[in-house]
């Protein structure tokens, strides 16, 4: 019994020092969780404006132009994971989606590098722990060499796979086409003569490398901060677990405690009977 006690002592001690240890990371989650949504709110007004912009203009481009036109060849897809784990469900909704995917890719995160790798993907570039004060200086760089490809009919389409941020408690990952372009007829009938200055190709030459990098740095941030989200929510729910066991588990060392007490009484008890009845 004693033996029985010791044990689940030690448990308790043990889980309690985990709960310290899961609280902790849902604090440093949650701060993380309000920094990186701040940037992302920032991100997305001009995000917006570019994509208005670029919606105007391909209102008028031609059906067969290059960036609006799927090429012949294998697709090139920008994957979006963590480089830490203890996330939930973040990581594992992303490789849901990503093993019914073919063509090449390009990891951003050390999970999803690793991932790749087990399960035998053709990955031509990574991105691992991207600092945050650089973050949108390396992924422009990416989006560059891409771009050159597609250019150079290399590759047939851009995609990226993110998790899209709905609440603090819903994202889902979500695959979108980079290029070629969508054309928006509907929405812009009315400019279809606009004059251009320079001419609508110059400004699509500079514009839509601009429109690449916007959108993937909110994608970006859009993943990280799901990411955020997930750990918040998974160190939350760890560290309420942990709570509930501890309670089982005194509630056990209670019932052990008492037992013993009990058993001693009635030892105690029973010696005493049986030095009565001897005299």
């Amino acid at each position: 019994m004693a033996a029985g006690k010791l044990e689940l002592k030690t448990r308790i001690r043990s889980i309690e020092s985990t709960k310290k240890i899961t609280k902790a990371m849902q604090l440093v989650a949650a701060s993380k969780l309000k920094k990186q949504r701040t940037l992302m709110e920032e991100n997305k007004t001009y995000a917006f404006y570019m994509k208005d912009t670029m919606e105007k203009i391909l209102s008028s481009v031609n059906r067969n132009h290059i960036y609006t036109t799927k090429n012949e060849g294998i697709p090139f897809t920008i994957v979006i994971t963590s480089d830490m784990g203890l996330c939930g469900g973040y990581n594992a909704n992303v490789y849901r989606f990503l093993k019914n995917l073919e063509g090449e890719f390009a990891i951003i995160g050390s999970r999803g590098n690793s991932w790749c790798k087990t399960n035998q993907k053709q990955v031509t570039q990574s991105l691992i722990n991207i600092e945050d004060d650089i973050a949108y200086d390396q992924l422009a760089r990416l989006i560059h060499d891409v771009f050159n490809r597609y250019e150079q009919h290399q590759i047939s389409e851009i995609r990226v796979l993110y998790t899209q941020f709905v609440n603090a408690v819903t994202f889902e990952p979500r695959l979108e086409t980079l290029l070629p372009l969508q054309t928006f007829d509907k929405k812009y009938t009315a400019i279809k003569e606009t004059i251009y200055e320079p001419s609508q190709e110059e400004m699509l030459k500079v514009l839509v490398p601009m429109y690449l990098r916007s959108i993937m740095y909110s994608y970006y941030l859009e993943s990280k901060t799901s990411e955020q989200a997930s750990r918040r929510m998974a160190m939350e729910t760890a560290t309420d677990n942990a709570e509930e066991l501890v309670e089982v588990l005194e509630l056990s060392f209670n019932k052990a405690r008492q037992a013993a007490i009990t058993q001693e009484i009635t030892e105690i008890v029973g010696g005493v009977n049986a030095m009565e009845g001897g005299s």
